[in-house]
């Protein structure tokens, strides 16, 4: 009898503290969702040309816009950022985080060129379009 008490005790405590951790892991999935789209749904080979021949300035007035509208739309309540001890103004606030956001975007990025993902990324070439027309 001792044994199904400790049995129904300890799933009790494996409940618990699987429900703490979904209730850490929660506020963290808009993040943990833009990272797995960033490492696994994005092909870098083909990203990364497009960036280096130009794409790249396409990018920061994207950030800059993003930048401009959220810190329009939604100003902090006390009118500044706090970060690591620092009291930011709105929209230098909103630089970091954009920032922040997008070099955790180019980080996955060179993780999938280096090959850490393994099978993972494999995405298939699509076939050389042909030069003849079908009439």
């Amino acid at each position: 009898m001792e044994l199904l008490t400790s049995l129904q005790q300890l799933l009790e405590a494996l409940y618990e503290v699987g429900k703490d951790l979904f209730w850490l892991v929660l506020p963290l999935t808009p993040l943990i969702l833009w990272i797995a789209f960033w490492l696994f749904g994005v092909n870098w080979v083909k990203l990364r040309s497009v960036l280096l021949s130009g794409g790249a300035i396409g990018v920061l007035l994207i950030m800059f816009m993003a930048i401009l509208t959220w810190g329009m739309i939604a100003p902090p309540e006390s009118g500044r950022h706090a970060m690591l001890g620092l009291s930011l103004s709105n929209f230098v606030g909103k630089t970091v985080y954009v920032t922040a956001l997008t070099v955790i975007a180019l980080l996955c990025g060179s993780v999938q060129l280096a090959g850490l993902c393994g099978s993972l990324c494999n995405f298939d070439e699509e076939p050389a379009e042909s030069t003849e027309h079908a009439h």
